[in-house]
């Protein structure tokens, strides 16, 4: 069904801290996209209180990964219900895995191109950082270890992903302000949606 529309899908990839949810809130503004975020998908489930939901709740308490297999149909049916009003789709945070990318084309369709918002490891902990002590009390330094392990688990999982899509790659840097890493991306997908048309 996905497959048939020809609907542009992105995947939206970068570092925590790396300014992600900025810049789709801005495509989406934009470009009046359907942004989906997997983990918001996964929470939007436990809350409706459904017989899924209470699955995954119990899964997620355990702390049990989630299958992909069931965040690739939460994703498509989520997919599917957007379809007729939307321009395209930006899939934020994943795939996470260098499985997943692949079983995603499989099960839903092909990905368009892949916005990665490129940021230093000192930056995304420097962000990070400023944004915990923007919004809390706890202290900011009682972090800094787990940050820089998610950090690290993060980039191995990412360049073995991005490896397999030399082609619909586009490498975005984002240590700059928002405005000009927006500028890149506005060219990224007005070349996307004008291929699309033709």
């Amino acid at each position: 069904m996905m497959r048939d529309a020809n609907v542009p899908i992105i995947w939206v990839l970068g570092g925590p801290g790396c300014g992600k949810g900025t810049q789709c809130a801005k495509i989406v503004a934009k470009y009046n996209f359907s942004h989906f975020s997997t983990g918001d998908l996964l929470r939007d489930e436990v809350a409706s209180g459904s017989d899924k939901g209470k699955e995954l709740q119990d899964m997620m308490r355990q702390g049990i990964l989630v299958p992909n297999e069931t965040v690739l149909k939460l994703l498509e049916a989520a997919m599917v219900k957007a379809l007729n009003g939307t321009v395209g789709y930006l899939i934020d945070g994943y795939p996470r895995e260098p499985a997943q990318g692949p079983e995603f084309e499989k099960f839903i369709a092909p990905v368009d191109i892949i916005l990665y918002f490129e940021c230093s490891n000192e930056t995304l902990v420097a962000r990070i950082m400023k944004r915990a002590a923007e919004s809390s009390t706890v202290r900011a330094d009682d972090n800094e270890e787990t940050l820089k392990t998610r950090i690290a688990t993060f980039r191995e999982n990412t360049e073995k992903i991005l490896v397999q899509y030399p082609t619909q790659l586009r490498r975005i840097n984002a240590e700059r302000a928002p405005e000009e890493i927006f500028a890149d991306v506005e060219k990224s997908i007005d070349e996307l949606l004008a291929a699309k048309k033709k």
